[in-house]
């Protein structure tokens, strides 16, 4: 009787093997499963990330205020007539003014200018 139970152990463990253990188990189905659904987390934000890219790709192609505006603050780019402030909060450390692309013209007068008028 007992080498009976220990056959049918044995046939129940081989049968349960495949099950869990094998190549179409319930561990691998799991795994897989994790997979998906971080592949589907990457799939979001990269969806979300072309969105934004596909908008700015759109604004830059149909105007010249995206293109202006990534000049102004990304190159530090100012329009011949305007005069560059920049505020701190106090306590602040002020950062460097930007500096003028290479090739640009940059006329600074050392002549005083009269209460009334900017210098440009």
């Amino acid at each position: 009787m007992r080498l009976f139970t220990l056959a049918l152990v044995a046939l129940l463990v081989l049968i349960q093997w495949p099950l869990w253990l094998g190549k179409g188990g319930w561990l691998r189905v799991w795994e897989l499963d994790r997979q998906l659904v971080a592949q589907q987390q990457t799939n979001g934000r990269l969806l979300s990330r072309n969105r934004a890219l596909e908008g700015e790709v759109r604004d830059l192609k149909q105007g010249t205020g995206a293109i202006e505006e990534r000049a102004r603050y990304e190159l530090g780019m100012m329009k011949p007539d305007e005069v560059f402030v920049q505020i701190a909060e106090p306590g602040t450390p002020v950062p460097a003014a930007p500096v003028a692309p290479t090739g640009a013209a940059t006329t600074l007068s050392a002549a005083p200018t009269s209460p009334g008028r900017s210098v440009r």
